[in-house]
């Protein structure tokens, strides 16, 4: 009896001890699968992002103009209706950057360099958003046509090219007074994207410029006309 029990004891410790190591393996899988997997299942990185923020020369003291512009939300291929940055490799083929974004959507930015770029410029009356209450005589329609990074051989220094069309079209009659085509180059010092970035405000500084330059000669619209 009593080598029984002693053996009826020494079995239940045996049973005890391969429970706790069968307990032990399966957490040690466990952590290593997780730890395998944690790229996979964890939130991704967060892209670094860049600001489109062209510069404007100070207030020229040309002529006021006695009329004011809402400028509508600019119209852009599917392509670069985004926030990604976007590259032409040879051959036109096109794509982004990876890990890199604008920190909104394109058509949002050259909106927002377009209002920023009338105000700066101060001679006009007012200047506002399509979205905002205001009575303008003239509305401002732009297409992106071109606006990424064009690579003539790979792993080259690329250039930002950007292609802006624009319309001045009269609030009264919605009739176009006139229509013109903005576009700069300008070439990265760098293959990088920090490079292509600063390249981009500058083509942008120049698109944006030429855009402003060319509506402030428009004619009086109707409204003020009469």
């Amino acid at each position: 009896m009593i080598f029984g029990d002693r053996r009826k004891g020494y079995t239940t410790q045996m049973s005890k001890l391969l429970l706790d190591r069968r307990a032990l393996l399966v957490t040690g899988i466990s952590a290593v699968t997780l730890g395998a997997c944690s790229d996979v299942i964890g939130p991704p990185a967060a892209a670094p992002m860049y600001l489109l923020r062209p510069q404007f020369p100070p207030a020229t003291h040309g002529p006021r103009v006695n009329w004011q512009v809402s400028v509508t939300l600019p119209s852009a291929p599917e392509s670069l209706d985004t926030d990604r940055i976007a590259l032409v490799q040879p051959g036109n083929v096109m794509d982004y950057y990876a890990n890199a974004q604008w920190s909104d959507r394109l058509p949002f930015l050259v909106q927002n360099a377009l209002v920023d770029a009338f105000e700066a410029d101060n001679r006009i009356t007012a200047v506002g958003r399509d979205s905002d209450v205001l009575r303008s005589d003239y509305l401002l329609q732009t297409d992106i046509r071109d606006f990424e990074a064009r690579y003539d051989v790979p792993d080259g220094i690329p250039t930002a090219v950007i292609r802006i069309s624009a319309k001045l079209i009269a609030a009264k009659g919605r009739t176009i007074a006139q229509i013109t085509m903005a576009h700069a180059e300008v070439p990265a010092s760098a293959n990088s994207v920090p490079a292509a970035a600063a390249a981009f405000n500058e083509a942008l500084s120049s698109v944006i410029g030429q855009i402003v330059t060319w509506a402030l000669t428009a004619p009086l619209p109707p409204r003020v006309a009469t």
